[in-house]
């Protein structure tokens, strides 16, 4: 997957996003989800679940694998490295994941071609 990112969009305000949640925006036509895991820390993925293309990741249920920060798809259960977007069941199933940074209060997103 290209970490080659354009330009970065203001997605929300980080108060926004309750802490382990995620929440899911349209970047250039592309819905991604942005979660919201431990202090300070937020990660940015596809929000398409691969097995049944509905917008949906961005309501999974954060937790962790090992050491692995993770989603589990609301409909499939699958798990997605948050860091990667990496499906650790199939990584066939893989999504992409986007760069995040935080300036001021925002949550800025830039997206990975």
């Amino acid at each position: 997957m290209s970490t080659e990112t354009s330009h970065f969009h203001d997605i929300c305000a980080v108060s926004d996003i309750v802490p382990a949640t995620g929440v899911c925006a349209l970047v250039e036509g592309r819905h991604v989800a942005v979660f919201r895991v431990g202090q300070g820390q937020f990660h940015a993925i596809d929000n398409v679940d691969p097995q049944s293309g509905a917008s949906v990741l961005s309501r999974g249920l954060v937790g962790s694998l090992g050491d692995r920060v993770v989603v589990a798809s609301p409909l499939y259960k699958n798990h997605f490295d948050l860091r990667t977007g990496e499906c650790v069941e199939a990584p066939q199933n893989s999504v992409r994941a986007h760069t995040v940074r935080i300036e001021g209060e925002r949550v800025l997103l830039a997206l990975s071609r």
